[in-house]
C-alpha cells in the first residue's frame, strides 16, 4: 500500500510542490525545485539577495490579484448562491449544486479552488521560510520583518478562507526541500501532510497575524492594497467572531483600531461601486471604508465583471452567455421590504439578454457590484467589521442592545433608511434579526452571506424555508453537516492523510 502512494507521489509531485514552504508552482530556474540560484559562497539558495525577495512578494500580490476565481468568484457563488441571496445563474453541472445543495466531493470548482488555495500557501511559505536567510548588505532586517509580516497576512487569508469552507485543513507551514530516493520516506509526510483541526488552524493564523502586526506596514490611506497592519487587525476582528475561538471582546477591540486608524464608512454608499461621470473609470478608489483591495486599470482590467454581467467600459464584450451569481427573487424582495432604494440600485441592474433561466430576457436582473473592468475587488471593508461589532454587542458577554442597534442605524442612515424604531431597539429577538437582514443588504453579492449563517448556526432555518419560486428545489435538506464543504475527492484519492467531512 505504502509503494502505491509514493507511485503516486511521485506521478502528482507537481501539485503538491506549491502546498510546502519552498516549493512554487513555477520554479525559478533549474538548479533545483526550490532555488533561484547561488549565493556568493557557491550555495544553493532560494532567494540569493534583496530584489528576489521583494519581486516574490509582488508575485503575491499579484496572486490575489489576478486569481481571482477562488479568491472572488468562487466565493461568491459559495456565500451568495448557495444561499438566499442568488441563483448559480448558469445550468452548467459544477455551479447548480451550490444552488440546489447538490454539493459532492467531485465538484470541479471546490476542487479548483482547494488547488488554487494549496498554490497560494505555497508561495506564501517560500517566503516565510527563507526570507530570514537572505544575506543582503542592503537588506536590513526591518525590511526582512516587514516583507515577512506582508506574507504572513496573505498567509492568513489563505487560512481563513480555507478554514471556513472546510473546517479541518492542512496547516502547512514547513519547508518540504527536494524528493530524492534517499529521503522520500522521511519528507512523505510533507508532501501528504494530514489535516489540522480547525481550532489549530486559527491558533495558526492568529499567531502569524499577531506577528505582523509588530512589523507590517502602516496604513497606507492612499494604496489599500498592501497587506498592512490595519488588514492585519481586520482579519483579526473577523477571525474572534468565529466559533472555535470566538472572543467577541477582540472584535470589538480590533474595530475600535481600525476607526483609530481612520476607517470609517464612505458617505455615499455608490462611491464603493460606481463609475465615474464620464463612464471612463471607476468613480474612486481607495475609500476610506475600504480596508483590502484589488485593484485594476484600463490596459490590464479585472476580468471577472463579465462573469456576472456587462462590462460597462465594453458594453457587447462577453455577453452572449447566462451569467453567474444571479440575483433572486428572495434578495430582491428583501430589498423592497425594507424600502432599500439605494443599496438596491448599486447591488443589482437589469438588461436586456438572449437567455432566460431564471427571469424574462428582456428584464433580467444582474450582480452590479462588479460592473466594469476597472472596478476594485474589495477583500476587506469596515461595514463589515463594524457590524461584526455590533454582533459582538448583541452576543458577547457584555451585551448592549442600544449600542448595538446605534452601528446598525448608522449603516441605515448612510443607505437612505429610517433609524430603527423603538419597539425594535428593546428587543433582542428583534434586533438580531434586524442585524441578520441589515448585514444581508448591506453586503449582499460580497461573499457574506454563507458565512454569516454558519457562524450564527441559521443555515437550517433560514435555506430549509425559502420561498423562493425562482429557485431550485433543495437537493438535499441542510443540516448539521451541511455547515462545511466537502474535501475535494480527487485530493483524497493523492493524499491518504486526508478525512472527507461528515455527511459527504
Amino acid at each position: 500500500m505504502f509503494n502505491k502512494y509514493i507511485n503516486s507521489l511521485l506521478i502528482t509531485s507537481t501539485i503538491f510542490f506549491s502546498a510546502s514552504c519552498s516549493l512554487d508552482k513555477y520554479p525559478l530556474d533549474t538548479y533545483s525545485e526550490i532555488t533561484e540560484g547561488a549565493n556568493n559562497d557557491k550555495e544553493d539558495v532560494v532567494f540569493k539577495d534583496k530584489a528576489a525577495v521583494l519581486s516574490h512578494l509582488e508575485y503575491l500580490y499579484n496572486q490575489m490579484k489576478n486569481r481571482q476565481e477562488h479568491w472572488y468568484l468562487d466565493m461568491l457563488l459559495l456565500a451568495d448562491a448557495h444561499t438566499d441571496n442568488a441563483y448559480a445563474g448558469t445550468t452548467g453541472a459544477e455551479v447548480v449544486p451550490f444552488e440546489d445543495n447538490s454539493i459532492e466531493g467531485s465538484n470541479s470548482v471546490l476542487s479548483r479552488d482547494w488547488t488554487r488555495y494549496l498554490e497560494d500557501l505555497g508561495s506564501a511559505n517560500k517566503l516565510i521560510c527563507n526570507i530570514d536567510n537572505v544575506n543582503d548588505s542592503s537588506f536590513s532586517d526591518t525590511e526582512k520583518k516587514s516583507v515577512k509580516a506582508q506574507a504572513l497576512i496573505f498567509r492568513s487569508l489563505i487560512l481563513f478562507d480555507m478554514v471556513r469552507i472546510w473546517g479541518n485543513i492542512p496547516v502547512i507551514i514547513t519547508s518540504a526541500g527536494d524528493i530524492t530516493a534517499d529521503n522520500i520516506e522521511d519528507i512523505y509526510d510533507d508532501y501528504f501532510p494530514s489535516q489540522s483541526t480547525a481550532t489549530d488552524a486559527y491558533k495558526q493564523i492568529e499567531i502569524d497575524l499577531n506577528e505582523a502586526l509588530l512589523y507590517a506596514p502602516d496604513n497606507n490611506p492612499e494604496n489599500k492594497t498592501i497587506f498592512s497592519k490595519s488588514v492585519a487587525k481586520a482579519l483579526m476582528a473577523k477571525i474572534y467572531a468565529e466559533k472555535p475561538i470566538r472572543n467577541y471582546s477582540k472584535v470589538i477591540q480590533y474595530c475600535d483600531e481600525l476607526e483609530r486608524d481612520g476607517f470609517d464608512l464612505q458617505a455615499d454608499f455608490s462611491d464603493l461601486f460606481a463609475m465615474n461621470e464620464e463612464g471612463t473609470d471607476v468613480r474612486i478608489r481607495n475609500s476610506k471604508e475600504s480596508i483590502l483591495e484589488a485593484q485594476f486599470f484600463t490596459g490590464g482590467g479585472n476580468w471577472v465583471t463579465w462573469m456576472f454581467g456587462r462590462d460597462l467600459l465594453n458594453w457587447n464584450s462577453n455577453f452572449t452567455w447566462a451569467k453567474w451569481i444571479t440575483p433572486s427573487r428572495d434578495l430582491i424582495k428583501a430589498f423592497d421590504n425594507s424600502g432599500d432604494v439605494k443599496r438596491k440600485e448599486q447591488t443589482i441592474v437589469y438588461y436586456e439578454c438572449t437567455w432566460s433561466n431564471y427571469y424574462p430576457s428582456d428584464a433580467y436582473p444582474f450582480m452590479y457590484k462588479c460592473r466594469s473592468a476597472n472596478n476594485s475587488i474589495i477583500k476587506l471593508r469596515f461595514a463589515d467589521i463594524l457590524l461584526l461589532k455590533a454582533e459582538a454587542l448583541l452576543f458577547g458577554e457584555n451585551t448592549d442592545l442600544n449600542a448595538a442597534a446605534d452601528i446598525i442605524d448608522r449603516i441605515r442612515v448612510r443607505a437612505g433608511l429610517d433609524k430603527l424604531s423603538n419597539t425594535v431597539r428593546g428587543d433582542k429577538n428583534l434586533l438580531i434579526n434586524a442585524y441578520l437582514n441589515e448585514r444581508r443588504l448591506e453586503l449582499a453579492l460580497e461573499g457574506q452571506r454563507w458565512f454569516d449563517l454558519c457562524r450564527l448556526d441559521k443555515v437550517e432555518e433560514v435555506l430549509n424555508n425559502i420561498n423562493d419560486s425562482g429557485r431550485k428545489p433543495n437537493v438535499y435538506q441542510f443540516n448539521e453537516y451541511s455547515y462545511l464543504m466537502p474535501i475535494p475527492q480527487n485530493a483524497i484519492d493523492q493524499n491518504p492523510n486526508l478525512e472527507q467531512n461528515k455527511g459527504y
